[in-house]
């Protein structure tokens, strides 16, 4: 198993936390007519950047093997809640740490 694939998952996961920020933010404008709800840069970035993913993660699963690659997505729930502290100025919670918690360790569970 080469780590050049499991730092390309790595980086897929970061971008992918850093567009569901930008959903977040999008989600959260008021916006003049329906339409820009689903047509922003904030949206059309977003969906992109899922799909560049997409394409690198399937290139990375030809290298690693499925039991990494699940644990390496895990961190997309972690970044998510660091990125939307800084970002939305959202609140760490008693709930959301634990539940963030709860998901990654029934990840390595699964792994063992």
């Amino acid at each position: 198993m080469n780590p050049f694939y499991l730092f390309l998952m790595f980086i897929g996961t970061l971008f992918t936390a850093i567009s569901q920020v930008l959903l977040k933010q999008s989600a959260s404008r008021t916006w003049s007519h329906p339409i820009f709800e689903y047509l922003n840069w904030r949206v059309l970035v977003s969906y992109a950047v899922f799909f560049g993913v997409l394409l690198l993660n399937t290139y990375a699963y030809t290298q690693v093997p499925m039991k990494y690659g699940a644990v390496i997505d895990t961190f997309s729930y972690v970044f998510v809640m660091i990125f939307s502290y800084f970002l939305l100025k959202e609140k760490f919670t008693r709930r959301r740490i634990l539940g963030n918690l709860l998901i990654i360790t029934g990840i390595f569970v699964y792994t063992l």
